[in-house]
């Protein structure tokens, strides 16, 4: 039969629920009175007697106290409080972590009554992962997603799994245009913006200066990248070794792209429905690329799997130049090499990789409003402002990252604002309009044409004749 709604108990329990959030999320802080029970009273349409049970409840639970002729207090947890746990995962190859344990703690100790669990998980497979725990109800309460994993949920086709949230205090004044597009599929954001990096280039000043190059050296374009290259490669005991290159090329994938959009390239059909690597740009774009590598020798030819070789041979001062990210950068603090940060080049047209970290919500969370008060305080100017006092990767809220305040010799290179000339020419990967799982494709496929076994053309026919057949 029929049943008529329960409006009574609907409304107990929304004031029962919200009173209990506000005290939790620390709106109520532990020594503040809540509001009279007369105004909780009409507020919420219960009566009295229900408030006081209502009370009662969060009295048991340790979370107030009643003051006897002033009202109810908000406690301090003690020993027997047990308090809500919410659950954050994170990849753990992250340069972060150490920064977002200082966050947490940061975060609890404005919220006693909260305790957040950082959970690591591993990169590889981090979002198939993440999709099984959610389907069996043990996902985290929200979790890291860089724009890889972003370009993976859209391919998984579970995008509806979070909820879309982005704090408030988020928006084109307060931070950067650029870094929403890095989450947002088909006009729906799927996480809050936390972190981002464009693709920059990053120097060895040293060896710049054994050479006889200007710190101040611009690289206009990809002349200007080729000259300062060869300045800087050396054979210095004349015995056909190579001991020191200009540049190290890097075929990751969220390297060499660079190339092809400062060409004016692209990789799909504006329709989106066919390849078009063999296009005269992409084809131009590439040639450069190998012809770093095999006819000026300023680049080691890069045959070797890891994605990092570039960034290994720089720390190791056997390169004067790489493309790098600001992420990366955390890893120089631990070596003696001097560094700094120089825009890319361009050809045809400014164009670089962007690169970020957003922070997701499970839509199958039980506490989905305390998660959003945790991504609020994550992506707050003192938690922001931790982000960049301990480290280069650059924070998503301005006032945090144009902070020259919170800058560190020890830490940051000395042109850190160089990201503020390259990021309104920065894309996401995915504006090249292919799938996670394409985007690898495409990188497995240009191993021969790395390797010096098949020219720039050859490669480009040959890949987008496989795409297009599929």
């Amino acid at each position: 039969m029929l049943r008529r709604r329960n409006n009574f108990q609907e409304r107990y329990n929304q004031f029962l629920q919200e009173l209990k959030d506000e005290i939790v999320s620390g709106i109520i802080r532990p020594g503040e009175y809540i509001l009279p029970e007369n105004t909780l009273s009409q507020q919420y349409e219960i009566s009295r007697v229900s408030v006081r049970k209502a009370l009662a409840e969060l009295v048991s639970e340790g979370l107030i106290e009643k003051i006897a002729g002033k009202g109810n207090r908000v406690k301090m947890p003690d020993e027997d409080t047990t308090p809500v746990t919410l659950r954050l995962a994170w990849f753990s190859s992250s340069y972060e972590i150490g920064i977002v344990r200082k966050i947490i703690g940061a975060f609890e100790d404005k919220h006693p009554f909260v305790k957040v669990e950082l959970e690591l998980l591993p990169e590889h497979g981090y979002t198939d992962l993440l999709i099984r725990m959610m389907e069996q109800g043990q996902g985290p309460d929200a979790f890291m997603m860089s724009d890889f994993h972003f370009r993976e949920w859209v391919q998984s086709g579970k995008s509806d799994y979070v909820t879309g949230y982005v704090s408030p205090h988020l928006h084109v004044q307060s931070s950067y245009p650029e870094v929403f597009g890095l989450f947002t599929d088909e006009g729906r954001p799927l996480a809050t913006p936390f972190i981002f990096s464009p693709v920059v280039i990053c120097f060895n000043k040293s060896i710049f200066r054994e050479n006889g190059v200007s710190e101040e050296t611009p690289l206009r374009d990809w002349d200007d990248l080729l000259r300062v290259a060869g300045e800087c490669t050396r054979d210095t005991n004349s015995d056909g070794l190579t001991e020191q290159y200009g540049f190290c090329f890097s075929s990751s994938y969220n390297r060499w792209p660079v190339f092809l959009l400062q060409n004016g390239g692209g990789l799909i059909s504006e329709d989106g429905t066919r390849s078009t690597l063999a296009k005269a740009e992409n084809i131009e774009a590439l040639e450069y690329c190998t012809s770093l590598m095999y006819k000026h020798h300023v680049s080691p030819i890069y045959a070797h799997g890891s994605s990092h070789l570039a960034e290994s041979l720089f720390m190791k001062q056997r390169v004067a130049m790489i493309m790098s990210t600001y992420y990366f950068m955390n890893e120089f603090r631990d070596h003696s090499i001097e560094w700094d940060v120089l825009s890319v080049p361009h050809h045809k047209k400014q164009a670089t990789l962007l690169l970020g970290g957003g922070l997701a919500v499970n839509g199958r969370s039980e506490q989905i409003r305390l998660t959003e008060r945790l991504i609020d305080y994550m992506t707050s100017i003192e938690a922001q402002k931790l982000l960049k006092s301990f480290g280069c990767t650059i924070p998503v809220l301005r006032e945090a990252a144009e902070d020259d305040t919170l800058l560190n010799p020890d830490i940051h290179p000395l042109h850190y604002n160089r990201f503020l000339d390259v990021l309104p020419f920065a894309v996401p990967l995915h504006r090249l309009g292919l799938s996670q799982q394409k985007i690898g494709m495409v990188s497995d496929e240009l191993h021969l044409l790395w390797a010096g076994m098949e020219s720039a053309e050859e490669a480009c026919l040959r890949i987008e004749g496989r795409f297009n057949q599929s």
